[in-house]
């Protein structure tokens, strides 16, 4: 499959993201923890040299932890401070306020130093479409308690189209972007897993051979979940396994065909949901 997605309001996103990176002290990058390389916007590196920088494995509750922790290596290794995340977990909020200002500490020092009894941080955070940001903002922020609006979250990408500044502490603040890609997906290894973990959208996809490039993968990485998930007798070629989940599932068009486009559908979001186990789709 030839993979790209690229819609104008990306190009105002990365404007804008470059407009304020002046107003905040650290950008902290959420990463797929499925797909720690492949939901890694190269752009984000570049925008963000010359800025403190902390890395955010989210939804590391749908990967293997295993595969997690050599990611986190990985990236320490490249100096990137770094925490792997559920951002629908309510405890976050005091994990990565610690982190932050272990990352800040100099800063924070040095305000101290000058007679500051408060110092207080500014976060920018950025990443891919569909990877959490709104739902880690809205985890922080607490916004029911304070009686504000939370931000708007769906599992599609594309949902949040502006910036926003969002109250964390007295002391911390975040500004919130819309997700972002790069222009042009050079690896179709790379675009074949933001499609797989939805952050493209599907509307633009053909799910069906979408579906079955992920099952010759989970086919030879992790055949039992297949076997377990869909009550499958034995593992064969992708076309086959989803014509055999469509029977299984009962998806048939007239004539006792399989309705491959809904086998398909379901597959992807089953594996998003985390439903065919905890998958990494990629190693360092």
């Amino acid at each position: 499959m030839n993979i790209q997605w690229y819609p104008g309001h990306m190009t105002k996103t990365k404007r804008m993201i470059l407009a304020n990176l002046s107003l905040v002290d650290i950008v902290i990058e959420l990463l797929d923890a499925r797909i720690p390389y492949s939901s890694k916007n190269p752009d984000i590196d570049e925008f963000a040299k010359s800025k403190k920088r902390l890395i955010l494995l989210n939804k590391s509750d749908l990967a293997d932890e295993h595969t997690t922790n050599l990611w986190k290596d990985y990236y320490k290794a490249r100096d990137f401070h770094i925490l792997a995340v559920n951002s629908k977990d309510g405890k976050i909020a005091a994990n990565l306020s610690e982190l932050v200002r272990t990352v800040m500490k100099d800063k924070i020092a040095q305000q101290k130093s000058r007679g500051r009894l408060t110092v207080s941080i500014r976060a920018m955070v950025v990443g891919i479409p569909n990877v959490g940001k709104s739902t880690l903002i809205n985890s922080l922020s607490l916004m029911s308690k304070r009686g504000g609006k939370p931000t708007a979250t769906a599992d599609r990408p594309g949902v949040t189209r502006g910036k926003q500044w969002v109250k964390v502490a007295n002391d911390f603040d975040l500004l919130d972007t819309p997700g972002v890609l790069w222009p042009k997906f050079e690896d179709p290894n790379v675009a074949e897993n933001l499609a797989f973990t939805g952050a493209l959208n599907d509307n633009i996809l053909d799910n069906v051979t979408l579906a079955t490039i992920f099952l010759e993968r989970i086919a030879t990485s992790r055949p039992q979940s297949l076997l377990d998930r869909y009550k499958l007798d034995e593992i064969t070629d992708s076309q086959k396994l989803l014509e055999s989940i469509a029977m299984k599932r009962g998806f048939k068009l007239k004539g006792n065909i399989p309705n491959l486009e809904r086998a398909a559908i379901t597959v992807l979001d089953e594996f998003r949901a985390g439903l065919l186990g905890r998958i990494s789709l990629e190693k360092p």
